[in-house]
């Protein structure tokens, strides 16, 4: 007999083992995130996949499915919380759109869209931050990182190489590479690893791809981010 949950009145299939998130994306079912990655360790950093299970709030993407939970995910209050961090994700950092190079493939921007961020709505910090562009091929924009640790996880877990991590509490947390000097070059990284490819802001760049693909013609111009999530998730599991 399978075992189910229910999202939002809909039974969900889901087998032992499995996240709320896991279980959810299965059955088709969206839950917003950012810094969820099929194929990853969880991190629950984020916090836009909050759900309320039978009345307790918990991440989708660390809090394992069972028997009995009665979830709610696509709630007016849930997604209002969820609007509130995309805003204050966007003012913490600079993630100024019209001037991204990553507009339209933004994972961030999408994700705004989809929760129908229409302002800022909190005040910007502008905060002063550097950019590393001294790797050959990879270049760091710190204004743009928020924190998802993805490239970490990445780094250690699909590379082998350990190259990022996040160093500092609160407002001087930020992104730190596994070299003496502190810069990007004189790190082991290369273009192709899955740590300089898998930031879902402008954060981490490839150099000499800017706009390869013109804007409107970008992963995000067409197809809504649930779509696109919902399918990476499901190539990824096969």
């Amino acid at each position: 007999m399978s075992k189910t949950i229910t999202i939002d009145g809909k039974a969900i299939p889901f087998i032992d083992g499995q996240t709320i998130m896991e279980a959810a994306t299965a059955a088709g079912v969206y839950i917003p995130h950012l810094c969820h990655h099929p194929g990853y360790t969880p991190h629950g950093s984020c916090k836009l996949c909050n759900v309320r299970v039978n009345g307790r709030i918990c991440s989708a993407c660390t809090f394992p499915a069972a028997e009995g939970q009665d979830i709610l995910n696509d709630s007016q209050e849930l997604n209002a919380d969820r609007r509130r961090i995309t805003q204050m994700l966007f003012v913490e950092g600079n993630h100024l759109c019209p001037g991204c190079e990553k507009t339209g493939n933004c994972q961030l921007q999408a994700v705004a869209y989809h929760l129908n961020m229409l302002d800022n709505h909190f005040p910007h910090f502008y905060a002063k931050r550097n950019m590393d562009a001294s790797h050959p091929d990879v270049l760091i924009d710190h204004n743009r990182c928020i924190f998802c640790t993805l490239c970490v996880r990445a780094s250690r877990e699909k590379d082998g190489k350990d190259v990022f991590a996040i160093s500092g509490r609160g407002i001087n947390k930020h992104l730190i590479v596994n070299a003496e000097s502190g810069l990007l070059k004189d790190t082991d990284l290369e273009a192709t690893d899955q740590a300089a490819n898998i930031c879902p802001t402008g954060a981490i760049l490839i150099k000499r791809t800017g706009y390869t693909v013109p804007i409107g013609e970008r992963v995000y111009d067409h197809r809504e981010i649930d779509e696109v999530s919902l399918e990476q998730e499901r190539s990824e599991h096969g």
